[in-house]
């Protein structure tokens, strides 16, 4: 990436106020399995999380690009974005196909952070990746939509005042493609908790505040339906790229972290009378992790320049997504490789880094529907689903 787009003042901005909530701070919150707060209001008021909004609605109207610094500097500097990174790419729908009028109602309250939108749900218990056969449907009554069903695997919603919301509101049955009748919502969870939606915490192995939501007869005015009713697909599936780019960087930054922390561990570590980075055996596998790490970061700025310049890229960000991830990934299986027992020690923040960065072979999208994705619409092969 050119000089021009790879902002290093933001990066220096963002890594200087990353310095203030060092490992301690990330290890204390995994433990308690506690939201980042002062972090997330930091990035805030620092105006990071409104970097893509436009400036006539109070946001820094930057690029992509410069949204991937912020996040690469955070997971880099050993911390973990995904507690608000959601802010970053949810508004996206609501900027590209929301009315005016919803623009001018949330934009602004978002930008500053009165607002947060930033959970997103989609995934159900019995469809998984299939979306097309999401069974939470809205039907329209009067000035409202009532929605009833069940979404898993949704983060932030504790933390979010906004939840964008993808409903059947046409049967998959009564459609003629799949993908028709299916529209989003925005929900005000300040009003919807406890009046038609229960959450419901999930316990994984990530610090991710993780939900269950159940929605029981609740009732959303029908001037929050995004864009037209029944093309709500389309309108996921165009935020999908910022969304896959945007954890790409992430991917990079984690990667150089594992990589720097294995080169520090490995120039300092004495075995046998010597330091452990002598030796090839630890020596390569580093070296390794780097050139990955390096090759898959410049497939994320080739995805990235395509998109701030308006090209299809969805083959391109979906490569950069399963790169990044499998770089970060094997630097992760590096790293606490070469720590030995002490990358298993809570101290040293190696497995909690590397119980966050295996989630981006699984999420947004698993590795291997990227591959059927790339063998099907690029490389011409037939689908097997």
């Amino acid at each position: 990436m050119s000089d021009d787009r790879s902002y290093p003042e933001v990066r220096d901005a963002v890594a200087r106020l990353c310095t203030d909530y060092p490992d301690e701070y990330w290890r204390d919150k995994d433990h308690d399995k506690a939201y980042p707060e002062e972090f997330v209001q930091a990035l805030t008021d620092a105006g990071y999380l409104s970097v893509l909004i436009p400036e006539e609605y109070g946001g820094a109207g930057m690029d992509l690009a410069a949204a991937c610094a912020v996040l690469e500097e955070i997971q880099r500097s050993g911390a973990n974005g995904a507690a608000c990174h959601a802010q970053m790419y949810i508004m996206g729908s609501l900027l590209r196909h929301g009315s005016e009028a919803q623009k001018q109602k949330y934009l602004p309250d978002i930008a500053s952070g009165n607002l947060r939108l930033q959970a997103f749900g989609v995934t159900e218990p019995s469809s998984g990746t299939d979306t097309t056969r999401i069974k939470t449907r809205a039907q329209r009554d009067g000035d409202d939509y009532v929605i009833s069903g069940q979404k898993v695997f949704i983060s932030r919603v504790e933390y979010s005042d906004l939840l964008l919301l993808l409903v059947r509101t046409t049967p998959r049955d009564e459609v003629d493609k799949p993908t028709r009748g299916m529209s989003v919502l925005l929900v005000d969870l300040r009003e919807a908790v406890g009046n038609g939606l229960t959450v419901r915490p999930l316990e994984t192995m990530l610090n991710h505040a993780t939900t269950e939501l159940f929605f029981d007869q609740l009732r959303v005015p029908a001037e929050n339906l995004i864009g037209e009713e029944g093309k709500g697909f389309g309108y996921i599936l165009d935020g999908m790229n910022a969304e896959r780019i945007l954890i790409a960087a992430e991917c990079i930054g984690d990667a150089r972290w594992f990589v720097d922390r294995a080169s520090s561990y490995a120039r300092d570590r004495e075995v046998f009378g010597a330091s452990i980075g002598k030796n090839q055996g630890i020596q390569f596998p580093i070296a390794r992790a780097h050139v990955q790490t390096e090759a898959a970061a410049l497939m994320v700025d080739k995805a990235c320049g395509m998109f701030d310049a308006g090209l299809a890229c969805g083959s391109e960000a979906n490569m950069a997504k399963l790169l990044a991830a499998d770089a970060s990934w094997a630097a992760a299986d590096m790293c606490l490789q070469t720590h030995g027992g002490y990358g298993f020690t809570v101290e040293y923040d190696i497995e909690r880094k590397f119980r966050e960065t295996r989630l981006y072979q699984v999420a947004p999208i698993s590795t291997n529907l990227i591959l059927s994705n790339i063998a099907t619409h690029v490389l011409g092969l037939p689908k097997s689903f």
